[in-house]
């Protein structure tokens, strides 16, 4: 006698879900509790859950601040920016016409394959038009827009009409598919610095130097930046990836998420010369 085929997990859930939820919330408690009788592992909440949570998300709460936008000047030789195209390794670059709140248009790295020195070379005919969007648009329009467009990049603008930051396609798909850590509730937490039972400390890139100070006991000026991420990119001399470390002033900085755009997560502990 055969052996009825297993279910899918989707078919697992459904049946789970017989009980229709009233409000969102509902529907995300259930859901965490479907992961808790494993139904679907954590990789798969966090996605269903960011699936939800796109329409909720502005621009703004994601975007890539014009302060970190990396940019290219039209003004300057292909001699003067290839180099530091090479050295950020985007796709896409927004560029300028010397000032940062004239943007017009966007340079695909690709192009520049093209070029070879003591030729003729005009990157203004290269350049793609800028999509501009308010800082308020919700992220579940904004990835249709993308998706309608075929464009991956859009230039963020403030209510003054000045520019803002920028926000990428991946920006937005990662709020679905990002990195997942074995600690996947750490990012939900409110607390930006936590420690573990090993005494080290799992730290929000966001967290701001003077609270890290306290916590840590260190004495980290926050003149130059603001950011516990903001140091750490600035001693790595480049924007890290996931896996990377550096060490200085008696600790070590482990990174446990990060994108291609910004540092999100670090494992901080005492390094062996500092303990």
């Amino acid at each position: 006698m055969e052996e009825p085929a297993k279910s899918s997990w989707l078919e697992r859930l459904g049946a789970f879900l017989s009980r229709e939820p009233e409000s969102r919330g509902e529907l995300v408690e259930i859901l965490h509790s479907a992961y808790q009788h494993n139904l679907f592992d954590a990789d798969a909440l966090s996605m269903i859950e960011g699936v939800l949570q796109v329409s909720e998300i502005q621009v703004r709460d994601i975007m890539i601040p014009r302060a970190q936008m990396d940019m290219v000047d039209i003004n300057d030789t292909p001699e003067q920016f290839i180099p530091y195209v090479i050295e950020t390794a985007h796709s896409r670059f927004p560029v300028i016409d010397k000032n940062k709140d004239d943007v017009i248009g966007i340079l695909l790295a690709k192009d520049l394959l093209r070029y070879n020195a003591g030729e003729e070379f005009n990157v203004r005919e290269m350049l793609r038009p800028a999509v501009f969007i308010p800082e308020s648009k919700r992220l579940n329009v904004l990835l249709k827009e993308f998706r309608a467009s075929r464009n991956h990049i859009a230039i963020v603008v403030d209510e003054y009409g000045g520019v803002a930051g920028l926000v990428t396609i991946e920006d937005v798909l990662e709020q679905i598919v990002g990195d997942i850590e074995d600690e996947y509730d750490f990012d939900e937490t409110e607390d930006n610095v936590i420690r573990d039972k090993a005494g080290r400390y799992r730290v929000k890139a966001v967290t701001e130097i003077a609270d890290f100070n306290t916590v840590l006991g260190t004495q980290f000026s926050d003149e130059e930046f603001d950011t516990v991420g903001g140091l750490v990119v600035s001693r790595f001399g480049h924007l890290p990836k996931r896996g990377d470390e550096i060490e200085f002033d008696g600790l070590k900085f482990h990174v446990l998420r990060a994108d291609s755009r910004r540092l999100h997560t670090l494992l901080v502990e005492k390094s062996a010369d500092g303990a």
